[in-house]
């Protein structure tokens, strides 16, 4: 029977199925609709995900846009040039310090061993020679690693070296940050562009910083191993790759467990990359782990005063950057032997004027846990906890009294001295206070047990000497007298205890050392050593001058008042050659660098240094050229070029004349002066060469080196040498009789004593060395009475050039053409004087037609300068001279000639002796 097909209509049987048709699984009018629903939740996905993709990627291109932009340049790591420690070097060459703010050795990559190359590569990046800057494996192990390690750690790196050079030589910065990492990556990437690998790895390994103040490879090895680069072993080189990853915890001397497994840890990875077989591996693993003790070089010993200024003068130069870090190899002008001598002699100086006129000053300290019953075992470990003293030589020891009646003290020998550690150590040491300092010690303050006090060990004996740090100071200044190059310097007792430099940095006033700049201007302007100058009492308005002895001469000749250090004849010489005059001079021969135009300047009443004094008279050693000392002799950049050398001589080469054509003269230096008279050197005639010789031509063979001496003259040679010859008289019987004892070379030189006995100077020179000696207190006080420079600082003068002069020609003192040597009679014995053409020896001429006749006037004598008040002018020791002139009021020789019933020892301010 067939169905009638359903009509559609309400009721029909399919009506009646359509609510089971619209079941899922029944229907297939529904399927369309459901396909629609599917379609559209799709395309919302795809939207939504393109919307984001598109904002990701904006967003991803924006920050890397700020990123790139921000980067800096890799241009400038084409020329890398590390910062590297600058070195001074003494004249023979040898290292005395080294300049740094980061201990740096730069090592190029071709002489970087193998061994060290592949220890670093082992221990931070295998990967190096394969990746383009960043490894993507390392960097997702990283990552995984850092998400089970928990929250508050420090997050691990997958920094590649080149990607390390980049922070550190790019960015300066080791902020833990996304955008950050990022940078490093991509700066990265671009190095790897610019740069070859070998460049990269040369940078990361002399750049890298591996504890203890060492910065690089070449710097490493010396700290922890005392020896160069290319003479580490393989357990060694692994040491210095263990370090990057933590200096400090790795450190051998602190940690040394943890820093061997670091370095075995290395050893293996160096196996795995095939950098060294197995067996290799575990040979340099069983070796152990001793470091070296490293001793940074310099300052040399002694040489703490000389690098010091010629450090100050790098500074002043080159700035601090340049000076610290740019690789400067600095040539000085340092004798390391004459240094010693010098410090040496001077200390010992010291120690003979404190003892003589300081006394016993008392112990260091007290230990309150050592008395008299004290075991061994007590002092030694309350000894043992003692710092070292500043200003305590080397030589000495630390001493604990144990037997304050016997003198018996008891020490520790063979100890590192260790300025200022917590705890020093050595050999236990009894010994007794030799008997002297006993005696020493019971005028002034009782030893009590406990005390502790400053030896020093008596070779060959049970017996010690007692010690104690000099109050007084002093400076010492030797230099050449043809170039002024400084020899030696010593601007004190220790540089340990004040680094202030008595010989460069103290402006003291230098007494009657100045007196002979006096006389050299006399001579200048025609005056005769003979000529005589009235020695008695002189008033210029109520300055009453005095000579030391308190005694009058009457007519002087100039050779007997400098040889006497005659106050009286010198102001009278001043007043009549003009004391701007003199001010002049002593300017330009750089023994002031301004003066008062006022007659007491003329004694003395000046302030200058050590150095400067030394300058001036190597002027008069070097004819009346003006020496400028000079510490360094050239400074060298990092690639070897002479960027410094002083100026004033200079070597050229002079080739001889060629028949018709003028001859030159060329610069063998570079940096030697060209001006208008460089070429005008006389160039010496030619050897005749004989008909039959044979004429063999070498390269350069007919360049003559001549030396050019540019320096500007400050006086003529003449009266220089006049100046010479008189205080030559000076130490052969004048007031530098004791700085000339046992010299047999020829030497001049004058002593100074300023007011009050303040300062005590000797400075002399023979014809090629010049040696100034200071002593005083920082602050000024009197060292005494009748402790002249004679006393003090010649005896000091006679031990240093005694040493300088060992060995050297015994040269004479050359007289110049224009002069006549002439022995005579001075009225106080028989001199021997320079005397320039039309000065009679011995004669006494009138002065009139020069101008001494006519009344002095203010501007004469300086009076018109002349302070208020002459406090500052004490007489003697302790007295104090009278006010001052009025302004304007002449002073005049007939005025002189009243003795002022007040004189007394007033004789005002500057020079003694």
């Amino acid at each position: 029977m067939t169905r009638t097909p359903s009509s559609g209509e309400p009721g029909s049987s399919s009506n009646k199925n359509e609510g089971r048709d619209s079941s899922p699984q029944h229907g297939p009018a529904w399927r369309r609709p459901r396909f629609r629903q599917w379609r559209g939740l799709l395309g919302t996905v795809a939207a939504l995900a393109l919307v984001g993709t598109t904002g990701a990627v904006v967003l991803i291109w924006t920050q890397y846009e700020g990123i790139v932009a921000d980067l800096p340049t890799v241009e400038g790591l084409r020329t890398y040039q590390p910062p590297v420690m600058s070195r001074l070097y003494a004249s023979d060459d040898r290292l005395i310090a080294e300049l740094a703010d980061e201990r740096r050795v730069f090592v190029p990559s071709s002489a970087i061993p193998d061994r060290v190359k592949n220890a670093f590569i082992a221990a931070e990046d295998q990967k190096f020679w394969t990746h383009k800057g960043v490894d993507p494996m390392a960097i997702a192990r990283a990552g995984l690693t850092d998400l089970t390690r928990g929250k508050g750690r420090r997050p691990i790196g997958a920094s590649t070296i080149t990607q390390q050079v980049a922070r550190v030589m790019l960015l300066g910065s080791n902020a833990v940050s996304m955008k950050r990492k990022a940078k490093e990556a991509f700066l990265a990437m671009r190095i790897e562009q610019v740069l070859p690998k070998e460049k990269i790895l040369e940078i990361y390994l002399n750049e890298i910083y591996l504890g203890s103040g060492a910065y690089g490879i070449g710097a490493a090895a010396q700290t922890y191993f005392n020896k160069p680069l290319d003479q580490l072993d393989d357990a060694e080189a692994a040491f210095l790759g263990a370090l990057p990853k933590s200096p400090t915890n790795y450190n051998p001397v602190r940690f040394p467990e943890a820093a061997r497994g670091r370095r075995n840890w290395v050893l293996e990875r160096m196996a795995e990359t095939g950098a060294l077989t197995h067996e290799a591996a575990r040979a340099a693993e069983a070796e152990p782990l001793i470091p070296h003790t490293f001793v940074r070089p310099g300052p040399a010993p002694g040489s703490e005063w000389f690098a010091e200024e010629v450090r100050r003068q790098l500074l002043e130069k080159y700035g601090q950057d340049m000076t610290m870090q740019g690789g400067l190899d600095v040539h000085t002008s340092l004798d390391p032997a004459l240094q010693l001598t010098a410090q040496t002699v001077l200390r010992q100086g010291l120690m003979a004027y404190d003892r003589a006129h300081g006394g016993w000053r008392g112990p260091v300290k007290h230990l309150q846990t050592v008395s008299a019953s004290s075991s061994q075992e007590e002092w030694v470990a309350a000894l043992n906890a003692e710092a070292v003293p500043l200003g305590m030589l080397d030589q000495w020891r630390l001493a604990v009294v144990l037997d304050p009646a016997h003198g018996r003290v008891g020490w520790l020998e063979g100890a590192v001295v260790r300025r200022g550690a917590a705890m020093q150590g050595g050999t236990p040491q009894t010994g007794e206070i030799q008997d002297r300092d006993l005696s020493w010690t019971r005028r002034f303050r009782l030893l009590k047990a406990g005390d502790l006090v400053m030896i020093e060990p008596q070779a060959g004996s049970s017996r010690v000497a007692l010690m104690q740090v000099p109050h007084v100071e002093g400076a010492v200044v030797t230099l050449n007298a043809r170039t002024g190059r400084v020899m030696a310097l010593v601007g004190g007792w220790s540089f340990q205890t004040s680094q202030f430099d008595r010989a460069t940095q103290a402006l003291r006033q230098p007494g009657s050392s100045f007196k002979p700049f006096v006389y050299l201007q006399a001579m200048e302007q025609g005056i005769s050593p003979s000529q005589s100058f009235d020695d008695s009492p002189v008033s210029y308005g109520t300055w009453h001058p005095n000579n030391y002895e308190k005694d009058f001469w009457g007519p002087t000749s100039l050779h007997d008042a400098l040889r006497e250090s005659r106050n009286l004849v010198t102001i009278r010489l001043a007043a009549h050659i003009g004391i701007k005059n003199v001010a002049d001079l002593a300017t330009r021969i750089g023994l002031v660098d301004s003066m008062p135009h006022v007659l007491p300047a003329a004694l003395g009443a000046v302030e200058t240094t050590v150095l400067k004094e030394a300058g001036a008279y190597a002027s008069l050693a070097a004819g009346g050229r003006k020496v400028t000392p000079t510490l360094i002799d050239d400074v060298q950049d990092r690639e070897g070029h002479v960027i410094w050398r002083p100026e004033g001589i200079s070597l050229v080469s002079a080739t001889p004349p060629v028949p018709g054509q003028p001859s030159d003269a060329d610069a063998i230096f570079p940096d030697a002066p060209k001006g208008q008279d460089a070429g005008k050197v006389p160039a010496p005639a030619a050897a005749p060469v004989q008909d039959n010789a044979v004429k063999i031509i070498m390269p350069g063979q007919d360049e003559i080196p001549e030396v050019q001496d540019n320096r500007p003259r400050v006086a003529s040679e003449q009266s220089a040498f006049q100046i010479t010859t008189m205080l030559q008289d000076v130490i052969r019987r004048g007031t530098g009789v004791q700085a000339g004892k046992g010299i047999d070379n020829p030497v001049a030189g004058k002593t100074g004593t300023s007011q009050n006995f303040n300062d005590a100077w000797f400075a002399g020179y023979s014809p090629d060395l010049v040696t100034v000696v200071w002593i005083g207190f920082d602050t000024p006080e009197s060292l005494g009475k009748n402790e002249t420079g004679g006393a003090i600082a010649g005896p000091i003068w006679n031990k240093v050039m005694k040493t300088a002069l060992e060995g050297r020609p015994k040269l004479d003192f050359a007289a110049p053409e224009g002069v006549t040597l002439v022995r005579y009679d001075t009225g106080r014995g028989v001199a021997i004087d320079a005397f320039k053409p039309g000065q009679i020896p011995g004669v006494s001429v009138s002065l009139a037609d020069n101008g001494a006749s006519h009344e002095l006037t203010a501007a004469d004598t300086g009076a018109e300068n002349m302070p208020d008040s002459e406090s500052d002018m004490a007489a003697g020791a302790g007295q104090s001279g009278a006010g001052a002139a009025s302004p304007g009021q002449a002073a005049t020789p007939g005025a002189a000639k009243a003795p002022p019933a007040a004189s007394g020892g007033d004789i005002g301010m500057g020079g003694l002796y």
